[in-house]
């Protein structure tokens, strides 16, 4: 009999330990498969798939697989006069995008391949009189979007070009009785409502932030995990038996850092990049906590 956690089954033939190799084979080969339609369909998320992929080849000890001179010279390419970043060429910039750009130049040590004075002068723009901050100049609010503007400028050691009691006192606007958060005041509360990977990288990782991992069962969580792996093509799926992708096979390998597994680098619970990269930077030492 297979184990069933709420709607999601999991298989007693399914994988039960982790099959690095072959998940550094799959992101290595996913950005060389560039006429393929699956690729051709995610060029509005471009930079953010990239993020995903290096970040997790790093966390891997595998970044050197992915060819460096070709993505940092692809960034420069989607810098704005403005200064945001866009997902790929003749996309419109996005504080989203500017987030991911900016993680996977520091995974280079590469950062001065961006104008960084107009990345900043960028997000400082996108903040509002509330202290939240809109993704783009179309205007849509999101306290997602106030982390990426703070991460950003975090990782560029230029926290004090926005106000930050402000964009407090927004965040804890959204704070809901239940002791959520919503992306706008008002809105319910999220944690992430259907079992799934990548959830198990931004719940656990709130729960690291607050220090209080030890709450969860780790054996059943990792036993998921595992089970949504791929053992013929690599990658993590969102749940058992669907299809893998990058985005939930760095949050699954991120997860089971924060569990401690000792074959992954130790992974940052705020920013998702591999402690190692982050402590080489002149961040606060509360961002690295």
């Amino acid at each position: 009999m297979g184990t069933q956690v709420k709607d999601v089954f999991i298989s007693p033939d399914a994988p039960k330990t982790l099959l690095l190799d072959k998940h550094a084979d799959y992101i290595a080969a996913y950005g060389c498969k560039k006429d393929d339609y699956e690729y051709t369909l995610s060029e509005y998320l471009r930079m953010s798939g990239i993020y995903w992929g290096l970040t997790v080849m790093d966390l891997m000890s595998q970044l050197p697989r992915m060819n460096r001179q070709e993505i940092v010279d692809f960034i420069k390419s989607c810098q704005h006069e403005c200064g945001g970043v866009s997902a790929s060429v003749g996309h419109d910039p996005h504080l989203l995008y500017t987030l991911s750009a900016v993680q996977i130049l520091c995974l280079y040590d590469s950062v001065d391949a961006l104008d960084v004075d107009k990345v900043v002068e960028y997000v400082k723009g996108l903040q509002q009189d509330d202290g939240s901050f809109a993704g783009d100049k179309w205007g849509e609010i999101d306290t997602r979007f106030s982390f990426c503007a703070v991460a950003t400028l975090a990782l560029l050691c230029k926290m004090d070009a926005i106000n930050i009691d402000k964009a407090v006192e927004f965040v804890l606007s959204c704070m809901n009785f239940d002791g959520g958060f919503g992306c706008r005041p008002g809105s319910e509360s999220h944690a992430g409502q259907l079992p799934d990977v990548c959830y198990s990288w931004w719940v656990l990782a709130s729960l690291r932030i607050i220090g209080k991992i030890h709450w969860i069962d780790k054996d059943k969580l990792r036993s998921f995990i595992l089970a949504c792996q791929d053992e013929e093509t690599g990658g993590f799926a969102d749940r058992p038996g669907d299809m893998v992708d990058p985005f939930h096979t760095l949050f699954g390998i991120a997860g089971l850092s924060l569990l401690g597994d000792e074959q992954i680098k130790a992974v940052n619970p705020v920013l998702c990049m591999p402690e190692v990269v982050l402590q080489k930077l002149c961040l606060q030492p509360e961002l690295l906590s």
